[in-house]
């Protein structure tokens, strides 16, 4: 990807847009590498490549085979796969995680090459909690510490633990949920980092530092080191949050946050994201640089903008890297070689309400977007779908003879439009822009528009809805929008299918 130079050296914010949280980061030589969490997505934890910190290209993605995870449909959404920790140790690369679903627990997986394969799991059941994270120190032994914060040593070639887990430092006098635990050696402390205050508005990273991987550890006087907990700042929510150190020798900081729009309280519809900030020393502590939508960074190119690969005509074998389903993608349900430069999906589930539908999506990624697929529903039910959950998600579904636009908030369910469709194949289209003016303090974050192309290329609106109901501030749980395509009933082929940023 050709870097965009800019003369102040400024790049964009997030730099891994969209659903992309917790993410871990490693590098060997000049590539880097970052991993986040997928939770009830199949493939689980996209594995991303980059040479400058800044252009990610997701390269693919780690659980990539039925055999690696198991999402059973009795899991409930923002279960499953949480918090990878991604690292580099002698000629490996090795990524633990936790399978936060029954029968689940933390797991270990090794690759030579990032973009895979990965062999299949090593269970660590002696690793309680989540978060785990991997260290190695200067006699090769692995230490394995967890949210809480504890800690135990560990064969990670085997999964199995020595000793009993022991508890180290768990971040500020009365913090809630010390988690997403890193372990460095720096100079001459180890250090560790954590993130703390929970996941939603009062978030944050703090460290500490000692003599060895077990401590004692010492607090950093200026804790956090980073929040913008009780601020206006755009990017809210911030933590868990991975150290790189450059070739250059400069240090680096990847993180989650959110971008809330609207009213009170603020709506986040994207989920929780990747941001950059860079890193300074200062008396042995590291002070966390600006974070900004827009930050600056001498000599550092600009964030290239829309996904390359924005449009998808279903040309290859199997799906790109960045489509997912949720909880399984079997094969017989879901095809690019049945009907080529088509992608044919059968139905197993009803409905988008169901935990096994069929559905094939891309994380939502742009605040404001258009999504397109151009639908032959002759042999079935289907469309284009924006999900944040079975209980919040709006579509435009087709079927041999009619279009009609569903929307289920919670235990709400409801056709809100309908019409007939001519026959043939049709352009299914999302636009979400900007919500209707005025603004006033109960505004929504953005408004979705469904409806269809016709065939002069003319788009019919057919509802406009509130985006609110597709927050994390409504539905709750872990995970951010997903704009796809599924099978509610019979077969359902899809010519091609692509999305854009709207700039006004």
């Amino acid at each position: 990807m050709p870097h965009q130079q800019r003369a102040d050296g400024t790049f964009a914010n997030p730099v891994v847009p969209g659903f992309h949280p917790d993410p871990s980061i490693c590098r060997v030589g000049a590539d880097y590498y970052l991993a986040c969490s997928s939770f009830e997505y199949f493939p689980g934890v996209p594995l991303f490549h980059s040479r400058d910190l800044v252009h990610w290209r997701q390269i693919g993605n780690v659980l990539d085979r039925p055999e690696q995870v198991r999402l059973p449909a009795s899991m409930p959404s923002s279960g499953g796969i949480y918090a990878p920790t991604l690292r580099h140790h002698d000629g490996r690369f090795w990524l633990i995680v936790t399978n936060c679903s029954e029968g689940g627990g933390n797991l270990i997986v090794t690759a030579t090459d990032p973009a895979g394969p990965w062999s299949d799991p090593v269970p660590a059941p002696g690793v309680p909690g989540i978060d785990p994270d991997l260290a190695w120190d200067e006699d090769g032994t692995c230490w394995c510490t967890v949210a809480g914060v504890s800690q135990v040593r560990i064969d990670p070639s085997t999964g199995r633990t020595y000793g009993t887990p022991h508890a180290l430092w768990s971040g500020g006098p009365g913090a809630k949920a010390p988690e997403a635990p890193h372990l460095y050696r720096i100079g001459e402390y180890w250090y560790l980092l954590i993130a703390e205050g929970g996941t939603e508005r009062g978030h944050g990273v703090s460290i500490a530092r000692g003599p060895s991987p077990r401590g004692p550890f010492e607090p950093c006087p200026a804790n956090p080191i980073l929040t913008h907990r009780g601020t206006d700042h755009p990017v809210q929510n911030t933590g868990h949050a991975d150290l790189v150190q450059a070739p250059d020798d400069t240090w680096w900081m990847v993180f989650l946050g959110v971008r809330p729009g609207g009213g009170t309280p603020g709506w986040h519809v994207l989920g929780r994201e990747t941001f950059l900030a860079p890193v300074t020393w200062k008396d042995g502590w590291p002070v966390v640089g600006e974070v900004a939508l827009e930050a600056s960074a001498p000599g550092w190119p600009l964030h290239p903008g829309p996904d390359e690969e924005s449009r998808d005509d279903f040309d290859r074998t199997g799906l790109r890297p960045a489509w997912i389903s949720v909880r399984d993608r079997p094969a017989e349900h879901y095809s690019t070689e049945k009907r080529p430069g088509w992608l044919t999906l059968r139905a197993r589930g009803g409905s988008l309400d169901e935990p096994d539908v069929v559905f094939a999506g891309r994380r939502q990624q742009d605040l404001r977007c258009r999504a397109r697929t151009l639908i032959d529903a002759s042999q079935g039910r289907g469309g284009l779908a924006v999900r944040l959950d079975e209980r919040h998600h709006y579509e435009i579904e087709a079927s041999a003879t009619d279009v009609r636009v569903i929307a289920r908030v919670g235990s709400l369910n409801t056709v809100v439009a309908s019409r007939p469709l001519p026959e043939g194949p049709a352009v299914l289209r999302v636009d979400i822009t900007e919500p209707p003016a005025p603004h006033d303090a109960r505004t929504g974050p953005d408004a979705l528009t469904f409806g269809i192309e016709e065939p002069d290329g003319a788009f019919t609106a057919l509802t406009t809805l509130d985006g609110r109901y597709l927050s994390t501030e409504v539905a709750g749980g872990f995970t951010g929008r997903v704009i796809g395509l599924f099978a509610a009933e019979g077969t359902v082929h899809f010519d091609w299918f692509d999305h854009e940023p709207l700039t006004s």
